[in-house]
């Protein structure tokens, strides 16, 4: 799931948790992912807006608090994902967004673990590019709004989907309208 809302995140049926968000990574909303979360999470660290030793920083801290592994951003440098897989002990995910990346060096020269592929409308032609580079390197990929995009994901060679789950609002709402229609 991809979520840092933590109600969802406890009572979700997921697989996993991978925990981005677009500001600074904070070690407080790390702790509290990791400490509802009945499964592993990966935690955002930055590589985009937020980078250098301050990503190595959080990213530390993550391994230290019990995270499962880190992701970094799609700007972050080759070179910083290499350094950053000599100094932490758990899987460098790396995220890829454009086929105009330079998909074999990201993928196979970068050390990271995994890729996880954030390609919007183009999420399938990189995840099938990929698979073309490397048949079995770990790939995470965005399912996107349908469950048929979920599938187009899969076949493509995706090996783990992330889904966005709906808010607490929706889900509150849906329930709230059924709590009203038992008094009509």
């Amino acid at each position: 799931v991809f979520s840092t809302d933590v109600a969802v995140i406890a009572n979700c049926n997921a697989d996993a948790v991978i925990a981005v968000y677009p500001f600074t990574p904070t070690i407080q909303i790390t702790e509290a992912i990791i400490s509802v979360a009945q499964r592993p999470v990966f935690v955002g660290v930055g590589g985009g807006t937020t980078a250098g030793k301050r990503v190595e920083s959080i990213a530390l801290d993550a391994e230290l608090h019990g995270a499962t592994a880190v992701v970094l951003n799609a700007p972050t440098a080759t070179e910083f994902v290499q350094n950053l897989a000599d100094d932490i002990d758990i899987p460098v995910v790396l995220t890829i967004v454009s086929l105009n990346e330079d998909l074999e060096k990201r993928m196979l020269h970068t050390k990271a673990n995994i890729i996880n592929v954030s390609g919007g409308k183009d999420t399938v032609k990189i995840v099938k590019k990929l698979r073309e580079i490397d048949p079995n390197f770990p790939i995470i990929a965005t399912g996107g709004p349908t469950e048929e995009t979920v599938r187009e994901v899969i076949q493509a060679g995706a090996n783990a989907v992330t889904f966005t789950p709906p808010t607490n609002g929706e889900i509150f709402k849906g329930m709230m309208e059924e709590y009203r229609h038992r008094y009509d």
